[in-house]
């Protein structure tokens, strides 16, 4: 069992940047993979980012080059650093937890999630 807690979202212009952290529980962290989805009003939750335990990450098109996800073993944290941000980007922000280890977009392959952080871009 592995318990979510995210931080670090509000209110930021567009433009701006934001630093989302994800600290879980759990003595199998490491092994697992750990992913950033996000929901907007309105619509389908969707795949943000993902790294698996080996650093390898995997990003969604709309955030390539302007999002970075890192971890942190040592510490059971996950990080999403947001550069750029868009108007677009207004969403709750979820992590998620995979313990089969894959860094995939599917909602499926996370067993365990967070409760969310909301994160507003004004324009």
């Amino acid at each position: 069992q592995v318990q979510l807690g995210e931080s670090g979202g509000g209110l930021v212009q567009a433009g701006g940047s934001l630093r989302l952290s994800c600290a879980a529980s759990g003595r199998t962290f490491s092994s697992y993979a750990m992913g950033w989805f996000r929901q907007a009003a309105g619509k389908e939750r969707e795949f943000v980012a993902a790294i698996d335990w080996t650093h390898n990450a995997n990003y969604a098109d709309s955030v390539k080059g302007r999002f970075t996800i890192d971890r942190d073993n040592g510490k059971n944290m996950v990080y999403l650093q947001m550069n750029s941000l868009k108007p677009d980007d207004t969403a709750v922000y979820y992590c998620a937890a995979g313990p089969r280890g894959r860094a995939t977009r599917f909602i499926r392959d996370y067993d365990f999630w967070g409760q969310g952080t909301q994160v507003t871009v004004s324009s």
